[in-house]
């Protein structure tokens, strides 16, 4: 591609990412720190991918995500999961019509633009087999009728660390839908601190505007679609995706037995779209390596599955993923 052409991307994205500035302003009023929270939930956004956040309770996923909400003119919808709850809770069902003796179809609250699923590791298999049908299919069966869901549907997924009581893990095959898994940290002293000028009082609620339409989120996802990727950078993502089936090709004969599973085609494709909605949030036209090392983490983290041997040897998915990166040559 000439560098004209790039060049005209590069200016259509500083032109066209403008709001992203609006939307973040809008989210700081009620966010306190959390940079990389708010980033990772815009490229959730742009990239078109559900997100699952992970961290203890108290830690603010729950109101960042409806602060993100907030700032579109969209349907929201907030599920609480629980255990006693039926795939019918989330998606509808045919309710009997007296009068004309037929069923009729009576939606349920997955019928939303956005959707909170809150503590999602809290609901049992049929639940979630029926939520995995809306975030791959984007439609949803009740009875023998197909609804399709509205565009954009963006599932923004809570759940708390495994090992609390109540909580159910997450199928593989559900886990794997979410474009990225990103975990939710502590604020430093100075951001609780702040949290705690802002936030102790007991009448006082912050307003959030509107400041953008679904149909400019469609167009900024269009716009995304065109950022410029070169080849070197499509060989390395692949090269990372293939060092967690194949490590010894790269080098890595430490990782042996360590890993699994590995990274399915998926994981390349999300990579990819969700380096270019990176670097569209940097205002640029053009991915970079530093873009792919920046989101690679929450691409990967819930796509390698290490052995008993890394647990025993007290390894993470994370520890191995920063391997791979560490060793895989840069382009």
């Amino acid at each position: 591609m000439a560098d004209h052409n790039i060049t005209l991307i590069n200016e259509k994205v500083q032109k066209e990412s403008q709001f992203i500035e609006a939307v973040m302003l809008e989210m700081r009023k009620v966010i306190v720190g959390q940079k990389y929270l708010l980033e990772r939930l815009m490229v959730g956004l742009l990239a078109n991918g559900h997100i699952l956040l992970e961290g203890v309770p108290g830690l603010a996923k729950t109101m960042a995500v409806k602060t993100l909400a907030s700032t579109i003119k969209a349907k929201f919808q907030r599920l609480q999961f629980t255990p006693d709850m039926l795939p019918a809770d989330l998606t509808g069902t045919l309710i009997y019509d007296q009068r004309t003796g037929d069923f009729k179809v009576k939606t349920g609250p997955i019928f939303a633009n956005i959707i909170l699923a809150d503590e999602i590791n809290r609901a049992p298999a049929k639940v979630q087999s029926a939520l995995l049908e809306a975030m791959q299919e984007r439609q949803v069966t009740i009875g023998e009728e197909t609804l399709l869901l509205e565009d954009p549907f963006l599932v923004l997924a809570t759940q708390n660390p495994i090992e609390q009581e109540g909580t159910y893990p997450l199928p593989e095959a559900q886990v794997d839908r979410f474009m990225l898994k990103v975990q939710v940290n502590y604020p430093t002293k100075e951001e609780e601190l702040e949290i705690l000028k802002r936030m102790s009082f007991t009448n006082k609620s912050i307003k959030v505007q509107q400041v953008i339409t679904p149909k400019e989120l469609l167009h900024a996802r269009s716009i995304v679609d065109e950022v410029y990727l070169d080849e070197k950078i499509e060989r390395y993502i692949v090269d990372i995706v293939d060092a967690t089936r194949n490590p010894e090709a790269y080098n890595m004969k430490d990782l042996k037995g360590l890993i699994h599973f590995s990274a399915s085609p998926r994981a390349t494709i999300y990579l990819t779209v969700a380096a270019k909605a990176y670097a569209f949030l940097q205002g640029r036209g053009y991915v970079t390596p530093q873009d792919i090392k920046s989101i690679g983490m929450d691409v990967l983290r819930h796509r390698v599955i290490v052995s008993y041997e890394a647990e025993a040897e007290e390894k993470t998915s994370e520890d191995i993923i920063k391997m791979i990166f560490d060793e895989i040559e840069v382009p």
